[in-house]
């Protein structure tokens, strides 16, 4: 009796197994067909059809989560041929199509490349082939190029160059992926990693700036250890820092570094939850959240019978992409 009971529950747990990975490829199925074009550039359909690291290291790592080698070597192939600095090993941050130079901006931005090392990463535990050789170079760039020591902390800037200003550095919280920086650590045995991770989560929770105790997203970490929203961008914790619940969620779901995040939206009924808050001011947006932005509410709030990977019509890329990742991190931690 105890062996059919064991049976039959080791049967029911293939079978949810199945149907959530359908369920999931039927989502990506829908990604594919929005947002990537035959050539392996994924398309930002909110910011006038441009490409960027971010998107394809989104690309990535959900064709590795659906188990398709194809789609992943397409999109790889394509963020290699196009945007690989050969002089660094990072990756030039944007791509605009119908510009004369379609890469005019030589700069990375740092959560692309660990996006993209990330899923190369993940595909080499998949599907072996040289997928971490690839990975390695790139963590290694960062570690040469982003990492620094600033104020007492471990820090990844947002790209090379631009956001050391000597006085203060510019972050960008949501581009602390600790879920990431932990797979790296546990391939790489690299302390580096680790101690990213524990800087970066001492700093969201030294985040009180104003009148709501989020990041905004861009901030200054000055010399002295204080932080202040970065100069030249809005106090807002907005399209950028919607990420970092998410992050902080996929690293550790009990994490008490979740907690502003969940106070704040729990003022809300689900539907009617602003898209943004400025920081400083405390005013919300006039207009509520939808779409892979609610998918984060939800998953933040553990309200996950909500969750799902259908996207709708109306939905852009951000958005499209926000709500598979949510998918895929609760599909791993659940």
């Amino acid at each position: 009796m105890r062996v059919m009971q064991c049976w039959r529950q080791w049967m029911l747990c293939l079978m949810m197994m199945f149907f959530s990975m359908q369920t999931m490829a039927k989502g990506w199925d829908t990604y594919k067909s929005r947002f990537l074009q035959s050539d392996g550039r994924i398309v930002d359909t909110a910011n006038k059809g441009v490409s960027h690291t971010e998107g394809q290291g989104y690309g990535m790592l959900l064709a590795v989560a659906n188990n398709d080698r194809a789609t992943f070597d397409l999109i790889w192939h394509w963020t290699r041929t196009h945007l690989h600095n050969t002089k660094n090993d990072l990756f030039y941050w944007r791509y605009v199509p119908d510009a004369a130079e379609p890469v005019a901006d030589k700069n990375d931005a740092s959560d692309g490349d660990i996006l993209i090392a990330w899923a190369l990463q993940r595909a080499a535990q998949k599907w072996g082939g040289n997928y971490q050789q690839a990975s390695d170079r790139i963590q290694r760039a960062v570690i040469k190029l982003l990492v620094i020591d600033y104020a007492g902390r471990k820090v990844m800037l947002p790209g090379a160059t631009g956001f050391n200003k000597s006085s203060y550095v510019v972050l960008n919280p949501s581009y602390f992926l600790f879920a990431a920086w932990q797979e790296f650590a546990q391939q790489s045995h690299l302390r580096i990693w680790n101690q990213l991770i524990d800087d970066g989560m001492t700093l969201l929770g030294e985040i009180q700036l104003g009148k709501i105790d989020l990041p905004p997203d861009w901030i200054a970490l000055n010399a002295d250890g204080s932080l202040t929203p970065a100069v030249g961008y809005s106090s807002r914790f907005s399209y950028d820092a919607i990420r970092v619940p998410l992050n902080i969620w996929w690293y550790d779901p009990q994490s008490l570094h979740l907690g502003p995040f969940q106070r704040l939206w729990q003022r809300y009924p689900r539907q009617t939850t602003p898209a943004w808050f400025d920081v400083l001011s405390g005013n919300a947006a006039p207009y509520n959240m939808e779409g892979g932005l609610t998918a984060v509410r939800d998953l933040t709030l553990n309200e996950t019978a909500n969750l799902s990977d259908r996207i709708q019509p109306e939905q852009n890329y951000f958005s499209a992409s926000l709500q598979l990742l949510v998918w895929l991190a609760w599909q791993e931690k659940r």
